[in-house]
């Protein structure tokens, strides 16, 4: 007997963009691992709900070691839902689907003409010669002017995110760029999260549970007890992230 399909209703398909974060392991597996079960011991709920893809690129290992890892970090409540940079022997059925086409985020790097000297010194090569400025685009940048709650996710990875309110507990900003909270950031403030080491966070009054910067972080375990409570700045210094109240 054959089903005779009588609703010709077309099926609606949807586009829509989500922001993920991408793990990249290191060999050895057992310390990287290691120190992912520090993040997540002092920041509860880091990886809770967030769509997770693993960049496995240009490391050594086997479909079997892939698959152990990717067991180790589903028994740490971390679901990964693709894989970046893998061989295609390293993929399977049992193995989550290749992702192609994610936006690279590159390191930021000042260009050699801005480098400065002491007094005296010569000039750079790019001083002597005046090179015609480059054009600077404007970085868009979203304003929400409420609260955000507990439970709240605010993601914009095209550019800053200010806040004229408070940021509660259990809510969480991610921004391209910077990160602006004209009252109490309680939550996560995670900036520079496609790569743009320049970003900086901003807020009247720091009681974070997480602060991230292009992907270093500082939990509120790491902040110094007399940044508490002030208006603070936070910025990165080569791999470390700075914090310096406002006067």
């Amino acid at each position: 007997m054959n089903n005779v399909l009588t609703d010709t209703r077309p099926i609606r398909l949807k586009g829509r963009s989500f922001l993920a974060l991408v793990l990249t392991p290191e060999l050895p597996f057992d310390g990287w691992l290691a120190r992912l079960d520090d993040l997540a011991a002092r920041s509860a709920g880091f990886f809770l709900r967030r769509p997770i893809v693993l960049d496995v690129g240009g490391l050594d290992i086997d479909r079997s070691q892939l698959k152990e890892l990717i067991g180790e970090l589903a028994n740490r409540s971390v679901r990964v839902m693709g894989v970046d940079g893998a061989r295609s022997s390293l993929l399977g059925v049992d193995i989550p689907p290749a992702l192609t086409g994610g936006r690279e985020a590159s390191d930021f790097e000042a260009p050699a003409a801005e480098t400065t000297g002491d007094a005296g010194h010569g000039k750079t090569e790019a001083s002597v010669h005046h090179p015609e400025p480059q054009p600077v685009r404007a970085m868009p940048s979203i304003i929400i002017s409420q609260p955000v709650r507990s439970g709240q996710s605010i993601v914009f990875p095209e550019g800053d995110v200010t806040i004229v309110g408070s940021v509660a507990s259990g809510a969480e900003i991610v921004a391209g760029g910077s990160i602006h909270v004209y009252g109490t950031l309680r939550g996560r403030a995670l900036a520079g999260s496609v790569g743009n080491s320049s970003a900086r966070i901003f807020c009247s009054k720091l009681e974070a549970e997480l602060l991230a910067i292009d992907g270093l972080y500082k939990t509120a375990d790491d902040l110094e007890p007399q940044l508490r409570g002030q208006a603070v700045q936070l910025w990165l210094e080569g791999d470390a992230i700075v914090a310096k109240t406002l006067n």
